[in-house]
């Protein structure tokens, strides 16, 4: 396969910005936290006092089997697979894979029954799941939504007070500050990344249907929970203490759904950065080299937030999917989850490459204060707001419907609306003076304040 035959574009066209969750979501990183899991339980039942047929390992066996799950690279992976293409079987796979490593070790080879002791499939494959979302969370998608934040706090902060337009309904209305319409969309990020970041990552390891029936049979004086909750909290993961064979995946499902909130967070931003291209607020940088259309030479098209857009919206579908249909399981078990679980790496790859076009784009986006300062110029009906507050506060009547007569569905211009203001003569002077010196520009509130604000 190369990129021009892959099926999937986040291993063909996009597979350089997909690259970090590779080693991850793949059927390579599945395989080599299934062994990680499998040798660091063996582990935990030779620490356990009441299992006495696997003793205390030695320095040199622990070294040994750390060692087996630090090397473990593609090539063993191979070897697992071989197995698997007669096993029929992936988890059975690497058990005989661990036990054929273990055979080196005399100390290990006497314990290798020991090896998958009291599991079922899913106690291996749920908590290797949970360390692959683990690492994709910790080491991948915080640093590329961290990169995104970065980029749009120094727009927030650069431009803090740079007045625009608003357009509700997309109609002229109060003025705000580039920075500050930015800042709220940072606000949102930041809410949903602290529940990404805090989202806790469940695991469960107690046999076929959670009850551990098979250990308390084997050794009914071990006090099973503690020691499975243990072995989970040491693998960074947090213990699921009530599953059937599966642990239940909401965990999972409430990740998907953060990540999906995010998602539409971000496709929210592509759209309204891309209107403002399209009003001339922002220009984009050009880049030596590129082409914006294929027959029209002048145009720097905003492809990047169009891009992240499109992904964004391809990584909601699946995290929809997961949030909807992993939850679910008929009885104790059924195998549904198994194949959608191994595609949850194709919604972090197409949330990542949203992250990284929208990152390119945010870099190339440069405001234009002329063309902010010529729209605001043209509508100074914006300034019926304050005009009709201020009359409120005095008492003028009917202040609303006489801003309404001059301004509604029309286009005011300042000697139009400071020929009104001064007919106000019923105004105390000073508040006439100050709505005289009011212009759409410096009609922005504390925009810049808020702007600012961490």
């Amino acid at each position: 396969m190369s990129a021009l035959t892959a099926l999937s574009p986040l291993d063909g066209r996009y597979a350089r910005q997909a690259e970090p969750l590779r080693p991850i979501f793949s059927e390579y990183g599945l395989i080599r936290r299934r062994v990680l899991v499998e040798l660091r339980w063996l582990e935990a039942l030779a620490a356990e006092p009441g299992i006495v047929e696997v003793p205390t390992l030695s320095a040199d066996a622990i070294g040994f089997l750390r060692k087996l799950g630090e090397h473990f690279d593609e090539a063993r992976a191979a070897e697992v697979k071989a197995i698997e293409a007669t096993t029929n079987h992936d988890v059975k796979a690497v058990e005989y894979w661990i036990k054929r490593q273990l055979a080196q070790h005399a100390e290990l080879k006497a314990v290798a029954e020991f090896v998958h002791f009291g599991c079922t499939s899913e106690d291996i494959n749920n908590l290797a799941y949970a360390l692959m979302l683990k690492d994709a969370r910790e080491t991948v998608l915080v640093a590329a939504l961290t990169r995104v934040l970065v980029g749009l706090r120094q727009l927030a902060n650069d431009h803090a007070a740079l007045p625009m337009l608003s357009r509700t309904h997309g109609q002229t209305a109060s003025p705000t500050t580039l920075g500050k319409e930015i800042r709220n969309v940072v606000a949102r990020i930041e809410r949903q990344f602290r529940l990404l970041e805090s989202q806790p990552l469940l695991g469960k390891i107690n046999g076929a249907v959670g009850n551990f029936n098979a250990h308390v049979v084997a050794y009914p004086e071990v006090d099973w929970p503690a020691l499975a909750r243990a072995f989970v909290e040491s693998l960074g993961l947090t213990w699921n203490e009530h599953t059937t064979q599966i642990e239940p995946h909401d965990f999972v499902a409430e990740l998907a759904d953060t990540c999906r909130r995010l998602g539409t967070i971000l496709i929210d931003l592509c759209r309204d950065v891309w209107g403002y291209v399209s009003l001339g607020y922002f220009r984009q940088a050009r880049v030596e080299g590129e082409v914006g259309s294929s027959t029209m030479p002048h145009k720097i098209n905003p492809i990047d937030f169009e891009n992240a857009e499109g992904n964004f919206g391809l990584a909601n579908a699946l995290f929809g999917h997961f949030a909807e249909k992993l939850p679910i399981s008929r009885w104790q078990r059924d195998l549904t989850d198994s194949t959608v679980l191994r595609s949850l790496g194709s919604g972090f790859g197409y949330l990542l490459v949203g992250l990284r076009s929208l990152e390119r784009g945010l870099a190339k986006l440069r405001p234009d204060p002329a063309r902010l300062a010529e729209d605001l110029d043209a509508a100074w009906e914006v300034l019926a707001e304050a005009v009709q507050t201020v009359m409120r506060r005095h008492g003028l009547p009917e202040p609303y419907e006489r801003l309404k007569a001059l301004t509604r569905g029309a286009r005011i211009d300042a000697a139009a609306m400071r020929g009104f203001i001064e007919g106000l003569t019923e105004l105390p002077e000073d508040a006439r003076a100050r709505l005289l010196a009011l212009t759409p520009g410096g009609y922005t509130g504390i925009a810049a304040d808020l702007a600012r604000r961490a």
